[in-house]
């Protein structure tokens, strides 16, 4: 494997500084290389970009939206799933299966609260039985049951112990759930478990069946359900100061900068980019927040107000995918290929799993990057390929693209994605210096709610960032001066103080169909 020379990331020590100073520029009467002073030099008078441009905000603008708030926190609520089922169930005996309706264990609506929750399974539903055990001869196998009697025997429910029921069903097979009767003998029987008889399985209601002149006078109805997430907004401030007589002073190199300050005085660009990295900080800050867990050393931080516990944290886009959506690990051992392809086809099958949202971005770091451009060029290097399942499917396949390495977007099975690098990932003085997150999927889809600020139903994406602001104060970006310099009279402090605050935080919604890419 060959090396590289310098390693990734040198000089990674912020290089501001508040004016000119002989460090910054060659000296003339000092160092090993004195100049007699009659000799001119030859200066450039540009600074050279050797880092490009550095500023790395920009995806928050691409994925999401802006939005006001005017409280310390912000709720939503995300709706649960339609049909009914439970995932972790075990066969009793012959006509009876143990639900387990803890809201932990299950991916179907809940029904009540916590500790007497119900079950959403009624008399003359009829149901599929699997067998997603480890043991037994039920294994992969499934069996249609229809449900004789409403639940019985709830237990549990306290913290720690798990909420279960009993539901008492009759096999449309000639077998019971596990004694013998021809071919489908035994088929749920885990006997050779340690639990005897008891075997796994999941259920999930497909319908029901009543017979002739039945009423449903008795048959309870099933509430809809959902689950509530917040995030409060957090302060994020900085401060650039310059004393009065170093605003006068003038450099020999004309400086530029990101946002197109340029000039001969040095506190131009220094105020320039003490914004530009304020700026990035706000996105940042929402990518990388973390809540502060209870008891932890930020949560206990005590402040000159008796009153304030501490710091709460928020939570970013990072913690809100590891909390509530999926994290892939080594995606095709950053390699490519058929490995890559493989592993995309089991991040379709999630997808499919989660909601269908069929268009995605993908945003990449270059190992991840070019895992997937290797991946398309493998695919759809033989166009006649048996296996071709993927294709440009924004460029319509055209043959110039399979010399080009650089997609923007492709098809694979019913999903489109859109794929681009995310300098933040890259960036050796950010992710680029950790490398332990390599890319996140987002879906490309919005959800209605009604705005109590603009009162009406508007459509956010599902990531966006909210801002505390009122008709007294807009604190998206503020920014003000002070002290007695640069026309700012607010104090007798020669210096002049650029001030800047920002309050606020993201909304991760239905991050279920979000996916971090990690090593």
């Amino acid at each position: 494997m060959g090396t590289l020379s310098p390693a990734l990331g040198p000089n990674l020590e912020p290089a501001q500084k508040r004016m000119t100073l002989t460090t910054n520029y060659l000296s003339f009467t000092e160092g090993e290389n004195d100049f007699a002073q009659q000799y001119l030099p030859e200066l450039y008078e540009q600074e050279v970009e050797r880092y490009g441009n550095r500023t790395i905000a920009g995806f928050l603008r691409m994925v999401g939206a802006e939005m006001p708030m005017t409280s310390d926190q912000v709720v939503w609520s995300e709706q649960n799933r339609l049909h009914v089922a439970y995932e972790t169930c075990e066969v009793i005996d012959d006509t009876t299966i143990r639900v387990n309706i803890d809201p932990d264990f299950t991916v179907g609506p809940p029904v009540g609260a916590v500790g007497s929750k119900e079950c959403a399974i009624k008399v003359n539903n009829t149901l599929v039985v699997y067998g997603n055990g480890t043991t037994g001869a039920g294994i992969g196998k499934s069996m249609k049951v229809l449900v004789t009697a409403a639940p019985t025997n709830y237990q549990g429910g306290s913290a720690g112990v798990p909420r279960t029921c009993d539901v008492t069903v009759a096999p449309y097979t000639a077998s019971g759930l596990t004694t013998s009767a021809g071919p489908e003998a035994g088929e749920f029987d885990g006997s050779g478990s340690s639990g005897g008889l008891n075997s796994a399985v999941a259920v999930f209601v497909y319908g029901s069946e009543w017979v002739k002149g039945s009423n449903t006078d008795a048959l309870a109805s099933i509430e809809p359900d959902f689950t509530q997430y917040s995030n409060s907004p957090i302060i994020i401030r900085d401060k650039f100061e310059i004393n009065g007589s170093d605003t006068a002073q003038i450099g020999w190199v004309e400086v530029a900068t990101e946002d197109g300050t340029s000039g001969y005085l040095w506190y131009l660009k220094s105020e320039s980019e003490t914004r530009l990295r304020f700026e990035d900080y706000m996105e940042m800050a929402m990518v990388e927040g973390e809540l502060a867990a209870t008891n932890s050393a930020v949560a206990g931080i005590a402040l000159n107000n008796a009153n304030y516990t501490g710091n709460k944290g928020t939570q970013g886009l990072f913690a809100a995918i590891q909390e509530r959506g999926h994290e892939f690990q080594n995606f095709a051992g950053t390699g490519g290929g058929n490995a890559a392809l493989e592993d995309f086809d089991t991040i379709l099958a999630q997808l499919d799993f989660e909601g269908a949202i069929e268009e995605n971005m993908l945003f990449c770091n270059r190992s991840l990057a070019l895992a997937i451009d290797n991946m398309l060029a493998n695919v759809n290097g033989s166009a006649q390929s048996a296996n071709n399942g993927a294709s440009y499917g924004l460029f319509e396949n055209d043959a110039s693209m399979a010399l080009n390495f650089g997609f923007d977007g492709f098809r694979r099975g019913s999903y489109d994605f859109y794929k681009t690098d995310w300098k933040y990932l890259n960036d050796a003085s950010t992710r680029g210096l950790a490398k332990d997150i390599e890319g996140v999927l987002v879906p490309a889809g919005t959800s209605t709610v009604y705005d109590q600020m603009l009162g009406t139903n508007i459509r956010r994406p599902f990531l966006h960032v909210r801002y505390r602001a009122s008709e007294a104060d807009d604190r998206r970006l503020k920014s003000w001066v002070t002290g007695s310099v640069g026309g700012a009279y607010t104090s007798s402090l020669d210096a002049m103080e650029v001030h800047f605050l920002s309050e606020r935080c993201l909304v991760t919604q239905a991050a279920n169909n979000f996916m971090l890419f990690t090593t």
